[in-house]
């Protein structure tokens, strides 16, 4: 199911917040992040090199999930989060296109919110 790029480590990051420009001034604040907003839903944060490593987005009263989610690279995220139900999962991101990526969001059996993305 994983990447043969990086099977055992995350891809990309993001944090869905209630308060989206108080966490992007946390964050940075704290680790030094550049940030980019892109507009009034969403940042990217990433190195001094300009590369993003993650987002900052502003949750909606309807949105799958709240927090931090670390996002694993697979070579198929819809075989891959079959595969997650199959063992346990549970889904609560169906397969969503990006405009750079393809991405799903389960828990895991203990809760933990899981991504999965494939570029």
């Amino acid at each position: 199911m994983s990447s043969t790029d990086h099977p055992h480590r995350p891809a990309w990051f993001d944090i869905s917040t209630p308060d989206a420009p108080r966490a992007r001034r946390f964050y940075q604040d704290l680790f030094g992040w550049p940030v980019n907003v892109l507009d009034a839903n969403y940042a990217l944060v990433g190195d001094d090199d300009g590369q993003p490593s993650g987002g900052i987005g502003q949750a909606s009263p309807d949105s799958p999930y709240t927090g931090l989610v670390a996002y694993f690279p697979v070579d198929d995220v819809d075989t891959a989060l079959t595969r997650a139900e199959q063992l346990g999962a549970t889904c609560v991101l169906s397969p969503t296109d990006t405009p750079v990526s393809r991405i799903a969001v389960f828990t895991d059996p203990d809760g933990n919110h899981v991504g999965l993305v494939s570029r």
